[in-house]
């Protein structure tokens, strides 16, 4: 859906040449979010930015849908984007149902579809479209700015979004929610989604694949699995951290571990028998880790969506999983 083909950015001045990116090249498949990481100043939000062309192309060549960005024409192609920044970028002097629909004005949809479109993407966000709909952005709260901002991008419908760290001045709570949301509306709407980050947990929850980035150069392009457990050298290994085994159970669901260890069904529970801990089959490796560890027998019973139970498992099936040691799986969870 997106290639990069050998493409490089390059500032001139005086005394220097800079390549802020180096030579990229990097395949995103449609319906994917590809999170593009790495410290700051490693050329990312330039790559990002590269692709709607609000950043000109020093050589290489980008593409989406096998057409290079340079044969669109500059604003045509920025409509048929959807861009969310950090700031939410909304126009403070229009009501939220204007700032939604500034797009489709401006691609001379009707009244009507505006409104419809609006009602859809509101109820999408989780926000009452009538009790919003004349409401300022200074009056909401950032969660729901960032919200707007989302919906504003999605509101023409485009085949791809780029996101340039769209959470990050949330405090984390209001910043799982909205990621949370994020994933709940993308199995919806299957955008392909070059979405900027600094942080490896965000990350590994929301990218479908990972870019790292290290002066520009693109260090390993992988899904969050392939980066946690085989980092291609020393700086990724670094970047994603010493505790990349505890991150990588994150990846995984109970269910997961028992489709390939089948602990749960090898070892039915039997009627009078009882657990300290109860674990849901679609609990994430790490969660469910903790809850067996701070059970005294090491067990935890599992039970499906409806709590009815549905086996057992054990610290011996999570090491059987991970191929890491009871003592290195006990030591690595807090």
């Amino acid at each position: 859906m997106i290639q990069f083909k050998n493409v490089t950015k390059t500032y001139k001045s005086e005394n220097k040449t800079v390549k802020a990116v180096d030579n990229v090249n990097l395949h995103v498949e449609a319906g994917h979010i590809c999170v593009f990481l790495g410290p700051s100043g490693c050329g990312k939000t330039t790559l990002l930015r590269m692709v709607n062309r609000l950043i000109p192309i020093t050589t290489g060549t980008i593409a989406i849908n096998g057409k290079a960005i340079h044969t669109f024409n500059p604003i045509e192609l920025r409509r048929s984007i959807g861009y969310v920044i950090q700031q939410t970028g909304l126009f403070p002097n229009m009501t939220i149902e204007q700032n939604i629909c500034v797009v489709p004005q401006l691609l001379g949809w009707d009244r009507v579809k505006m409104r419809k479109r609006y009602n859809e993407l509101m109820e999408m966000m989780g926000l009452n479209p009538d009790e919003y709909r004349n409401r300022y952005p200074w009056e909401l709260s950032g969660g729901q700015q960032q919200r707007i901002g989302v919906a504003r991008a999605l509101a023409a419908d485009p085949p791809v979004m780029l996101m340039d760290e769209p959470f990050g001045a949330l405090d984390p709570i209001i910043r799982e929610r909205i990621q949370n949301e994020f994933l709940r509306i993308q199995r919806d709407v299957k955008k392909t989604i070059l979405f900027v980050s600094h942080d490896i947990d965000e990350a590994i929850k929301l990218g479908d694949t990972i870019a790292i980035f290290q002066a520009g150069k693109l260090m390993q392009h992988g899904t969050p699995d392939d980066i946690l457990s085989n980092p291609k050298n020393e700086f990724v290994s670094e970047f994603v951290g010493s505790d990349r085994a505890l991150k990588r159970l994150t990846l995984f669901t109970v269910q997961d571990l028992l489709d390939k260890v089948g602990s749960a069904a090898a070892r039915p529970r039997e009627k009078k028998e009882s657990f300290e801990c109860q674990v849901g089959l679609n609990e994430n490796l790490r969660t469910a880790l903790s809850i067996i560890l701070s059970s005294s027998t090491g067990e935890a019973e599992v039970v499906d969506d409806l709590g009815n139970p549905f086996g057992m498992l054990c610290l011996s099936d999570f090491e059987s999983f991970t191929g890491i040691h009871l003592n290195r799986l006990k030591s690595i969870v807090p």
